[in-house]
């Protein structure tokens, strides 16, 4: 049986738009559903503001009549499938905040109607889809997995990355049901190179929560090592370099300033929350965000170190921060690291500016901040400049023969750091 090619998608952000567009390109009608006015205004005149999908890419679609973009959840009555990817982040407590994903599920209800697939995206812990998603639906009188068809299957993007296509991922996918799961790889297979089924909503659910729960803890062990490797006089980068030249069962890791982004310092605090429930320990998720949490703390430390090995206080220096961005190559900043190095340096008196091609201003800290623009005088102005984003763009030799004492949390000057005395590593 033909399956109608009509989808909605509700919320445009890092997950959502992208994945609209690649539906949009397989010609599907797509109806996408968003509740900020100001981003529904911007896409309809072709402006993106996602840096993986381009202005001609938003215009392409709108051009072929096939993306509608809106409010008003009403148009979702006219899809077949329909997607959630909203956020799903962490409350102070460490708690998961499901209110975007309620909301959603709350309006959806409102316009439901028999023979629609429900496929949520958006990060959750094990069980949700079933105990929290498919009741909310069910107030609309339909009936999970016999009226309506609900399925899990989790965003795995992977923003910035070039050698990865979003439909060049494999697609993870498990329904509540046998029917639900068949219905959504029958979708995402017309997208998606390769789709794998699961049993179940809640094998799909932790598939996800395993991947980056994985990335964390061990990103979580080459901090704490690289922080040992530093006491003992030993380079942690060397070392990482020799041991991944071990063809089997070796996986390497890098360290950094701390751990940034909206899916790996979050996700494992899904499967924490929900492991209490079944008393089950998760030492291992718990110490490593305790070792990441720190890394911050230490980048300081260290900065204070340098300076005092030159004569200067931390308070009055004057610190300049290359890249604000989670990761390279990326303007997202939710969850960064250099945001808390940013805040500790400022409470300890520094002076403190910044530089990120990707991140032309930011909102941090109860104030507006812009990026510098990167001279030759404002290098050399600087008391220290600490590299906590490694965007490619960065001429590292430009900015080692300018700037005069230099920390470097990312290994970047790793091409000629050795014709360099200023430089210090992580």
């Amino acid at each position: 049986m033909a399956v109608i090619k009509i989808i909605g998608v509700i919320g445009l952000g890092y997950v959502g738009l992208p994945l609209a567009i690649e539906f949009c390109r397989r010609g599907f009608e797509v109806y996408g559903i968003d509740r900020s006015e100001e981003r529904v205004k911007l896409l309809r005149q072709g402006k993106s503001y996602i840096g993986d999908v381009s202005d001609a890419d938003v215009e392409a679609c709108l051009t072929s009549g096939k993306f509608h973009i809106s409010t008003d959840y009403a148009l979702l009555s006219k899809a077949y499938a329909i997607s959630i990817c909203v956020p799903t982040p962490l409350r102070k407590t460490k708690d998961p905040d499901m209110s975007y994903v309620v909301d959603a599920a709350e309006n959806l209800a409102k316009v439901l109607r028999p023979g629609q697939l429900i496929i949520l995206e958006s990060t959750v812990y094990p069980g949700a889809t079933e105990e929290l998603i498919a009741p909310i639906l069910e107030k609309s009188g339909l009936k999970a997995g016999k009226d309506f068809y609900l399925a899990f299957s989790p965003e795995r993007v992977d923003p910035g990355n070039r050698k990865y296509k979003l439909t060049d991922i494999p697609k993870v996918i498990g329904g509540i049901n046998k029917e639900s799961t068949e219905k959504a790889v029958e979708i995402y297979s017309q997208v998606f190179k390769q789709v794998v089924p699961l049993n179940s909503a809640r094998e799909a659910e932790m598939a996800k929560l395993l991947e980056n729960t994985f990335r964390a803890v061990n990103i979580g062990l080459i901090n704490e090592l690289a922080l040992v490797a530093h006491k003992m006089g030993i380079n942690i980068w060397n070392v990482i370099e020799a041991a991944k030249t071990k063809p089997f069962g070796f996986m390497a890791f890098y360290p950094g300033p701390g751990l940034g982004g909206h899916c790996i310092p979050i996700d494992p605090f899904y499967l924490s929350w929900k492991a209490k429930a079944y008393r089950a320990d998760t030492s291992f998720i718990e110490l490593a965000d305790k070792v990441n949490s720190n890394m911050p703390v230490h980048v300081v430390e260290r900065i204070a170190d340098l300076l005092n090995q030159q004569g200067k206080p931390l308070r009055g220096s004057k610190i300049l921060l290359l890249g604000v961005a989670y990761k390279q190559d990326v303007g997202d900043v939710r969850e960064s690291p250099a945001l808390d190095v940013m805040g500790l340096l400022l409470q300890k008196g520094a002076e403190v500016a910044y530089n990120d091609p990707y991140v032309p201003h930011l909102e941090h800290l109860g104030r507006e901040w812009h990026s510098q623009k990167l001279t030759g005088e404002l290098l050399a102005a600087q008391d220290c400049v600490v590299v906590l984003t490694d965007h490619s763009s960065y001429d590292w030799e430009f900015i080692a023969r300018h700037a005069n004492l230099i920390f470097d949390t990312r290994n970047a000057f790793k091409s000629f750091k050795s014709e360099f005395q200023h430089i210090h590593l992580l």
